[in-house]
């Protein structure tokens, strides 16, 4: 089953300036700012068949390349497992594909939003939390599981990259990397740098390279059953 749903949730709190002194003495006071971050994103989402009898189902985030972005979820559809979806593939997983604004790259806050907002009314597993994501959802991957390391179980990224200065916080996850080496668009280097790097901080994350592929090493990952099989095994420790 698929829904297109859109929402808008606020993410921190109210709007609210204080100041207190330091010390009579102190020319400068503390002051806080608290301001309440409307998110609004676009999704689609998917109920596995037998959603109704299970008392917590894994969910799988997925998140599209560049191309895919804008206010039109059908070119969500146009790769990855929603594209699967469309074709008849029936997952045992809730999965949910949130579509990034045009002009704009993934954002871990507006993310964690959604995480919120999909665990608060689905019956997620918390335990088999998975994000996955190509190109430009690959890095997007990345970054989510940077910032939230407690909340995700497993991540698959395909040919992105991240931020090797997060690779300690990143050590106890299981991550299966994907890449392309013929890839121009986002070089391999990208995915072993992080993979070496989290490997240097005790990590053992996997990294399959495909000799021949180019950008498009996401339709063999994600056509591949064991990919799947990898991911729901995860669980966070």
């Amino acid at each position: 089953m698929n829904w297109n749903l859109r929402f808008g949730l606020p993410l921190l709190g109210l709007l609210v300036t204080a100041q207190c002194a330091w010390g009579d003495e102190s020319p400068q006071k503390a002051a806080r700012l608290d301001v309440a971050l409307k998110v609004q994103m676009d999704y689609l989402i998917a109920l596995p068949q037998d959603y109704d009898k299970q008392e917590k189902v894994p969910l799988v985030v997925f998140l599209h390349g560049a191309g895919e972005r804008g206010r039109d979820l059908q070119k969500v559809k146009v790769h990855g497992p929603p594209k699967l979806i469309e074709a008849g593939k029936k997952f045992p997983f809730i999965l949910v594909s949130p579509q990034c604004p045009e002009g704009q790259w993934w954002q871990a806050h507006e993310l964690i939003a959604l995480l919120d907002e999909i665990e608060s009314k689905y019956k997620v597993d918390k335990d088999r939390i998975y994000v996955t994501g190509l190109s430009m959802g690959g890095f997007g991957s990345w970054r989510l599981a940077a910032e939230i390391p407690q909340r995700i179980a497993a991540i698959a990224p395909i040919c992105g990259g991240g931020d090797t200065s997060t690779a300690r916080r990143l050590a106890k996850m299981p991550i299966w990397v994907f890449h392309g080496a013929k890839d121009t668009a986002v070089p391999l280097d990208l995915s072993q740098s992080m993979v070496d790097a989290i490997t240097k901080a005790g990590g053992t994350p996997k990294l399959t390279i495909y000799p021949e592929a180019g950008h498009d090493s996401w339709t063999e990952s994600y056509n591949n059953p064991e990919f799947y099989e990898w991911l729901l095994k995860q669980k966070r420790s």
